[in-house]
């Protein structure tokens, strides 16, 4: 349990910006150092130097977003979820920050249920538990029971982390920059914290995040085997939002002693297509699917939690996602590269890609669409090892791409949900599926 100066640290404008700056003075004398040593010795040497201060200055970062959790935090999970900016190190280390976050103290907690509800815990509910239910970046979950017996979950906001979100940004944003860490064009940097700070503050609003999960449960509302939980608003604010109680397993409880590969396989079609209809359907995608957010039941169901990032898409970029996807499946690449103007990834008046680029990405990234018959076995993938390994190539063609933030969006959401395939260990073949909502089953 953290102390009350460390507690007072991590929940005060000023603590949290004296915490990001001596962070940010670390990492920036860290790469100054580096520069200087990068006139001396071998080109091999000189990798082994960088890399090893990328590592020390991951664990810098990551150790006071850590600690300080809010905007930062979430800022460096979704971080850890994108090959395409940061070196390889920073992503391996920022992984940690996928994690369960470590609770707060429950007089934080305490404190702010007073403010937001008007009465102590055991004022407002008949029954409230101490221990937390599951932490994160900028909350954390506690089981309770309201008076009418309705047992109950109870997400409660940090104090201080919304006031505390512009100047986090900025201060994290420096460093990144001046530890050399931010290797795309400006515009593209000022886009992407301008759609994370819009996203975090929406984030940030549980009001904004009950909205959200209505319009999500009445958008999946005959789809049997997905489940949201309902929204409490006599229970809810700006800052403590409570939904009745509609438990799963976490991800490391589906086990083969409770759940058989067929189960696990509907699974993992269940998640494909409700990703799918939020894409192509809904043009509303679920922002954060990482495991936490997930949970699941023997008889196949699935359950959606937290719905604070949501991503609303315009249906010009999805249709352009499509027409691009049907012309990689079929290896037209002159198409693909119109296409991807189209989507905004391609900067328009660069040259032409080379075809054997695009054709060296679409062969690692079609392997669970390669057959209509022949499942994939998402346990034994290696997708993201040959991700990582292609990664350098990015920088060949640094200038002729400017990813727009809502086709990164989507990125993250089909990587969220491969890892958690993955961990299920999914099998199964997803082309047909795919071919459906790309409308080629009706072109046939």
């Amino acid at each position: 349990m953290a102390d009350d100066k460390n507690i007072k640290t991590t929940t005060t404008r000023t603590g949290r910006f004296m915490k990001l700056a001596g962070m940010t003075a670390s990492v920036a004398t860290r790469y100054a150092g580096e520069r200087v040593k990068r006139v001396f010795g071998s080109a091999e040497e000189r990798e082994a130097r960088l890399s090893q201060t990328y590592d020390k200055m991951a664990s810098d970062i990551v150790n006071t977003l850590g600690e300080l959790k809010g905007a930062v935090m979430k800022v460096g999970q979704i971080a850890s979820q994108t090959q395409d900016f940061l070196p390889p190190e920073f992503s391996k280390a920022l992984q940690k920050l996928q994690k369960e976050a470590p609770p707060m103290p429950f007089q934080v907690i305490r404190d702010q249920i007073r403010r937001e509800l008007g009465g102590e815990p055991q004022q407002v509910f008949q029954w409230f538990d101490e221990k937390p239910y599951a932490a994160a970046s900028i909350g954390q979950v506690h089981r309770a029971r309201l008076h009418n017996g309705q047992e109950v979950i109870v997400k409660v906001q940090y104090p201080g982390v919304d006031e505390s979100c512009d100047s986090d940004l900025k201060q994290l944003r420096l460093a990144l920059k001046l530890g050399g860490l931010l290797k795309i064009p400006k515009e593209m940097v000022d886009q992407l914290f301008e759609e994370i700070r819009i996203r975090l503050k929406e984030e940030l609003d549980y009001e904004n995040e009950a909205r959200n999960i209505e319009r999500f449960r009445e958008f999946h509302r005959e789809d049997q085997g997905v489940l949201i939980p309902a929204v409490i608003p006599e229970f809810s604010t700006r800052r403590v939002l409570t939904l009745e109680l509609v438990e799963g397993d976490h991800i490391s409880q589906v086990t083969s002693d409770r759940y058989s590969q067929d189960t696990i396989n509907q699974i993992g079609h269940r998640i494909f297509t409700t990703m799918a209809d939020q894409l192509f359907k809904f043009q509303c995608i679920h922002g954060d699917p990482h495991a936490g957010n997930f949970a699941y039941r023997p008889d196949g169901s699935i359950i959606l939690y937290d719905f604070g990032c949501v991503k609303e898409l315009k249906p010009e970029i999805v249709e352009a996602y499509r027409k691009s996807l049907i012309a990689a499946l079929y290896e037209e690449y002159d198409a693909l590269d119109r296409y991807m103007i189209e989507l905004g990834v391609r900067v328009e008046d660069k040259p032409p890609i080379d075809s054997a680029y695009y054709a060296m990405w679409r062969d690692i990234l079609i392997r669970p669409f390669a057959s209509r018959d022949e499942a994939f076995n998402f346990a034994e993938a290696d997708i993201h090892q040959q991700v990582a390994a292609k990664t350098p190539t990015i920088w060949k063609y640094m200038d002729r791409f400017r990813p727009p933030v809502e086709s990164i969006f989507i990125d993250r959401m089909i990587a969220g949900h491969y890892w958690i395939m993955k961990k299920l260990g999914v099998q199964a073949a997803f082309r047909g599926e795919l071919e459906r909502y790309l409308g080629l089953d009706k072109a046939a």
